[in-house]
């Protein structure tokens, strides 16, 4: 089994100096209180963030009990891997955490205190309003203008909420693995847009029901300035939010056209163009310079055997034996 995705390659802090926890945890996440015993603490901060959001692994040791204000700008998704944590807010809500089985939002109105056992472990998620918010009108086709009223208490037992779970956790195992995530950003850009949307499903607010509602699908023909978008801009980061927005549509409304005209979803349709590109760069590269695992790296193509059936599965060959095709057209 696998261990803990603990981002150990991103060290922060490790310390048994409750400043020294309070002060890192400040500057990573949020302004605090800390109080933990300081014979037995043994905290340890590990942290990555980009423009959508921070993600972290901390864990104090100790009975450790932190009151934050509002954050304001920012939610928070505490979720816990192991021991437990117990949750209140200023307005009376209450929620404990359990290993692998729960965890909670810290909405940005609310001021929270949030009690920690000595082998309680979480990942974190710190997201900006305007990330998450963002890609809920995306979602919605519709601009959002207040906060994102989550239910305190995130229950990760369901099936949306263990797909979040899972899906964090391989975030950061691949954040953490030399040569993954990290280093390439069109499939990073992909699985956090996963996680933000798989958080929208998996909490309860006042938009929850409208995400589930039906959708109509509209005009083939609205489809023709995503298809160029797509086209253009393969070798960009791509999300379904972007391709919705290039046509003027919700993604659920995106993705009900997609289905209806072509039979597949925008992201399938844009990984044959990406495909495509790739069989184009390796018919005309010679094999001695050029990695066929480079290649489908730069085109987004994280999992090497995946890529490979897929290809394979798209033009009858291996890309390895493409990319041999360039010697035997070379020397014939």
């Amino acid at each position: 089994m696998e261990g803990t995705p603990d981002l150990a390659r991103f060290p922060v802090l490790g310390t048994t100096s409750l400043d020294e926890a309070r002060d890192a945890v400040t500057r990573v996440y949020l302004d605090h209180e800390l109080t933990a015993p300081s014979d037995s603490m043994r905290m340890t901060l590990n942290a990555v963030s980009d423009r959508h959001f921070t993600l972290g692994y901390l864990a104090y040791g100790a009975n450790a009990k932190l009151v934050m204000p509002p954050t304001e700008d920012c939610y928070h998704v505490n979720l816990t891997l192991g021991g437990r944590t117990d949750a209140d807010r200023t307005d009376g809500a209450r929620a404990s955490t359990h290993a692998r089985r729960s965890g909670i939002v810290l909405s940005p109105e609310q001021r929270n205190t949030v009690r920690w056992s000595p082998d309680a472990e979480q990942l974190i998620l710190k997201i900006p309003r305007t990330s998450l918010e963002g890609h809920l009108g995306d979602l919605l086709g519709r601009r959002v203008h207040e906060v994102i009223e989550f239910d305190y208490g995130l229950d990760l037992s369901t099936g949306r909420g263990g797909t979040l779970l899972a899906s964090v956790e391989f975030l950061a195992r691949e954040l953490d693995r030399p040569g993954g995530l990290a280093d390439m950003p069109i499939a990073r850009e992909q699985l956090e847009a996963f996680v933000m949307t798989q958080l929208l499903h998996a909490g309860r607010h006042q938009f929850a029901d409208d995400l589930l509602a039906p959708v109509e699908p509209v005009r083939h023909g609205r489809l023709a300035p995503v298809l160029d978008y797509m086209e253009q801009h393969a070798d960009e980061p791509l999300t379904p939010q972007e391709l919705a927005r290039a046509g003027c549509m919700s993604v659920r409304t995106l993705h009900a056209t997609f289905q209806q005209a072509l039979g597949e979803s925008p992201m399938s349709y844009l990984r044959r163009i990406r495909l495509d590109h790739v069989r184009a760069e390796l018919q005309r590269s010679d094999p001695t310079l050029v990695r066929v695992t480079d290649v489908a790296i730069r085109w987004g193509f994280l999992h090497q055997s995946r890529f490979a059936q897929q290809y394979r599965e798209r033009f009858g060959e291996l890309p390895r034996e493409t990319l041999r095709g360039y010697s035997a057209a070379a020397t014939g």
